[in-house]
C-alpha cells in the first residue's frame, strides 16, 4: 500500500507522533486516519506508562485568573526536566489544567485522595477523573497522558488551588 506524504503529515498534526510512528500506523491500519489515529494513542498509552515510574522533580506553576478577576487557580505540574517544562506542550497543558481547575473546582486530585467515608462523585471531584473541558470525551488524566507520549517524559500533577472572590 502506498501512504502518500499528506497523510503522514495529517496524522502527525494530529497525534504529536514521529514521521516514522504515523506511516507505520498508516501502513498497520492500511491508510485508515482514525484506525491509525487509535492506534497511535493506544502505543502513547504504553509509552506513557512506561514512563510513570520515573521522578517528575522539575516543571512549572501556572496561574489563571478568569476575565474579572473574581476566579482564579494554581497549579503545579512537574516533569522530568527543564527542558521539556520550556516547550510549549508543556506550557499549554499547565494553563489547560489550570482553567479546568478554574472552570470545574475539583476537591482532590484522585480517587485515591478522597477520604474515607467521604460521600463524592469521583467523577466530579477529581480532577485526573473530570471530563477535559476542551475535549470532554477524554479525561483529563488522558489529556496528561497524551502529551506524556508526545514530550517523552513522566508528567505528574502535584497540586492545585482555586480561588474564588469572597469564598
Amino acid at each position: 500500500m502506498q501512504i502518500t506524504v499528506t497523510a503522514v503529515k495529517e496524522l502527525r498534526e494530529i497525534t504529536g507522533a514521529g514521521v516514522m510512528d504515523c506511516r507505520g500506523a498508516l501502513l498497520e491500519a492500511a491508510g485508515d486516519m482514525n484506525e491509525a489515529t487509535r492506534i497511535l494513542r493506544q502505543r502513547g498509552i504504553a509509552i506513557s506508562e512506561k514512563k510513570a515510574s520515573r521522578a517528575a522533580t522539575q516543571g512549572l506553576i501556572e496561574a489563571y485568573v478568569h476575565h474579572g478577576g473574581h476566579i482564579g487557580a494554581m497549579v503545579e505540574v512537574n516533569c522530568e526536566t527543564d527542558f521539556v517544562a520550556r516547550t510549549e506542550e508543556f506550557k499549554e497543558l499547565a494553563h489547560n489544567l489550570a482553567m479546568q481547575v478554574t472552570a470545574t473546582s475539583p476537591q482532590f486530585l484522585s480517587e485515591e485522595d478522597i477520604p474515607e467515608g467521604t460521600t463524592s462523585n469521583p467523577q466530579e471531584d477529581c480532577l485526573l477523573l473530570q471530563p477535559f473541558i476542551k475535549e470532554p470525551d477524554k479525561t483529563v488524566h488522558d489529556i496528561i497522558l497524551e502529551t506524556t507520549a508526545k514530550v517523552g517524559e513522566n508528567i505528574k500533577v502535584s497540586r492545585f488551588i482555586r480561588f474564588e472572590l469572597g469564598l
